[in-house]
């Protein structure tokens, strides 16, 4: 039997949200998040924080039929946010630079991972600090021209899997614009996940 299972993956550009609007989105913070935004030192750490759980709220808003700013959510130390009122929706943020995204869905946990693509990178020494000897030797099959983009996948899908939290049964590669990503479930969706950038006022 098919799962009827779907998921909202969203991707906005931080930096097109102007001051007024930040500012709004600021104050849909439960004051647990005003607290730990506050002791983020980097204003671009600052505004993905608050730009991440405007557009999570936005993400649960349209699953749960709410207005946005009246979602709940509250900090737990080392963990991802709590959203108390409602136990069957899973949901993830992940941001990389100037891009924020954010996954929700009903009836599944979500592990969300984006990371810009930098051709700069030596991605083959970053493989041998951060996978074991078999993924690094996988990695180094890849064609030249194929390394870079299986090394983004690979470690978009470790951090996702991270962010889940559970054992991972189904993970979905992403794709926008520079940006490569990985959504992984504790089950399988109804069908393959799009990231798909959005703007925030027009949720």
């Amino acid at each position: 039997m098919a799962s009827s299972i779907t998921s909202l993956v969203w991707l906005v550009d931080s930096q097109a949200i102007d001051p007024d609007a930040l500012a709004s989105y600021a104050a849909w913070l439960a004051q647990s998040e005003r607290d730990r935004c506050a002791r983020f030192v980097r204003p671009e750490r600052r505004r993905q924080f608050i730009v991440g759980r405007a557009l999570l709220r936005s993400a649960l808003g349209r699953l749960l039929d709410r207005a946005p700013e009246t979602i709940l959510l509250h900090e737990r130390a080392g963990l991802a946010p709590a959203l108390p009122d409602v136990a069957d929706v899973g949901f993830s943020i992940s941001h990389s630079g100037r891009w924020v995204a954010c996954a929700a869905g009903r009836g599944v946990a979500l592990g969300l991972d984006i990371e810009r693509s930098d051709p700069a990178r030596d991605v083959m020494a970053l493989a041998e600090q951060a996978f074991d000897a078999q993924e690094v030797r996988a990695l180094q099959a890849q064609m030249p021209e194929a390394r870079h983009a299986a090394f983004y996948r690979m470690w978009c899908a470790y951090e996702a899997r991270i962010k889940l939290a559970r054992p991972s049964v189904a993970e979905y590669p992403l794709e926008a614009g520079g940006l490569a990503g990985v959504l992984a479930c504790d089950r399988p969706l109804a069908q393959a996940p799009v990231l798909t950038p959005v703007r925030l006022h027009e949720l």
